[in-house]
């Protein structure tokens, strides 16, 4: 947002500032909806009649049951850095808002420069008396400074005007002053980091079991394929925007999380909504085109990944083998679509593979913690707990390579399926080397939080993917 002009009326005249239309960058409504949520959803869910109970008494309700952490609502910083000029300008300025009083006192304490906040009944608007209370305070007149679309009883009574819209500035008359603050548009580049859209390359999963199944030539598997990540990446773009609102009083105080966009306000709360619900409609709908059993993994890929973002992520190793289940629901997801020979050897040998990768995560995390002498982290761990991250990780990956011979000796050989089977034992040595490495910069305090992320930009482990993929092509064709 950028001022266009300044308002030249005397400081005498005080400067009421709405609240909503003018300070934040989304409803003051909106932050104690996700903090009822958030920290009172077993009243809520066991009381669901209180949505019945008029707007008043829901406001109250909320407000009992949410954790106000308004200290960290995300503001309008040139609008503050106005009002803040305003008041060494010895103008008073007043705070006007729907909210709840505790919300208006709470920001008069962040705020100090704010004189005082009068509170507004929500029934008022509707009745007009919000301009005439306004009128009845300040008969000498008053500033008003919002959005030109809201209270128009009251922008007609104003003497002089602080616009905070989407819209072109207005034309002043030659009386009246206006200074206009342009509010941009959301960012698409905001939008597409709050759907992590970059986390998408994980659900290539789905189209390994068709290239593994001997499927790689049949263009109708593609097809399913295909549709069936377009499926799980909005569905799990979705479930990424719930679980950053579900952690927003968090990553608020979050020395790098906060420049999230929920977080930063850069993505208003309302927007986030409204996006998250059209792609997991857009998602099962995609899937529902495929088939039935595809829905149904997709249904319990949202459910475990949500169960995860409210509370499994805090349980420690647990998080570890959901994480691990949640990869595993790919490759099985991927199997339904195109209709490829289901292999329990492929999904026993995902969840140690991905388990060993999630522990090298969390191991990341705690070491991270007690580098900055921190002995609790928010996953639930403690520093005590690095040892057995390491060794849970270490047996995980010797699992995962056990499972990867055992399936040569039993399975791969025998088969008959691979032309050149011997080129198979390039499989799980290439593994270890990738696996082993991972652990080595853990150890060492070298690999960034997510290896995954970290092995889809390492060139070492780009190099190792390419020689595994390699060997496997040549079994299959040589």
């Amino acid at each position: 947002m950028t001022p266009i002009t300044a308002t030249d009326r005397p400081p005498e005249l005080p400067l009421v500032v709405d609240l909503d239309g003018a300070v934040l960058r989304s409803g003051a409504m909106q932050h104690t909806v996700f903090g009822a949520f958030r920290h009172g959803p077993a009243y809520l869910w066991r009381n669901p009649g209180f949505l019945l109970s008029g707007a008043e008494a829901l406001k109250r309700t909320l407000i009992k049951q949410s954790v106000l952490d308004c200290e960290t609502w995300p503001v309008r910083t040139d609008v503050i850095d106005y009002l803040e000029a305003e008041a060494r300008r010895h103008r008073r300025i007043v705070l006007i808002t729907h909210a709840d009083k505790i919300v208006a006192d709470a920001l008069l304490v962040r705020f100090p420069f704010i004189d005082r906040a009068i509170v507004v009944d929500s029934a008022a608007d509707e009745a007009g008396t919000k301009a005439e209370l306004l009128a009845e305070q300040f008969p000498e007149g008053f500033i008003y400074a919002g959005n030109p679309s809201r209270d128009p009883d009251v922008w007609a009574i104003a003497d002089g005007k602080v616009t905070v819209t989407s819209k072109p500035a207005a034309q002043a008359a030659p009386d009246e002053a206006i200074t206009t603050f342009q509010v941009q548009p959301v960012a698409i580049r905001a939008l597409r980091k709050c759907l992590r859209l970059h986390q998408w390359d994980k659900n290539g999963l789905v189209f390994l079991p068709a290239m593994l199944d001997g499927k790689a030539g049949d263009a109708s598997a593609w097809l399913y394929a295909g549709l069936g990540f377009l499926a799980l990446s909005f569905v799990a773009s979705a479930t990424y925007v719930v679980n950053d609102l579900w952690d927003l009083s968090d990553d608020r105080r979050h020395w790098s999380k906060s420049k999230r966009p929920l977080a930063s306000g850069d993505v208003p709360l309302a927007h986030a909504v409204a996006v998250a619900g059209a792609l997991l409609a857009i998602g099962f709908l995609l899937a529902l085109t495929v088939n039935w059993q595809s829905t149904l993994l997709l249904v319990a890929y949202a459910i475990a990944t949500l169960s995860y973002s409210l509370g499994l992520k805090r349980i420690p190793l647990l998080d570890v083998l959901v994480l691990a289940s949640l990869f595993t629901l790919r490759l099985g997801m991927g199997m339904t679509l195109t209709d490829a020979k289901s292999s329990y050897w492929l999904l026993v040998f995902s969840m140690f593979v991905f388990a060993s990768l999630s522990a090298a995560k969390r191991h990341t995390e705690v070491r991270r913690q007690i580098e900055k002498g921190k002995t609790t982290s928010r996953r639930g761990y403690i520093a005590a707990d690095l040892p057995l991250l390491l060794g849970f990780g270490l047996a995980s990956m010797f699992a995962a390579l056990l499972i990867s011979v055992l399936y040569l000796i039993e399975d791969a050989f025998p088969s008959g399926f691979y032309s050149e089977p011997k080129y198979l034992w390039l499989v799980p040595v290439l593994l270890s080397l990738f696996l082993g490495r991972i652990w080595l910069l853990s150890q060492r305090g070298e690999l960034n939080d997510d290896p995954v992320e970290f092995a889809v930009t390492d060139r070492v482990s780009l190099v190792l993917g390419a020689l595994m993929s390699a060997s496997l092509i040549v079994a299959l064709f040589a």
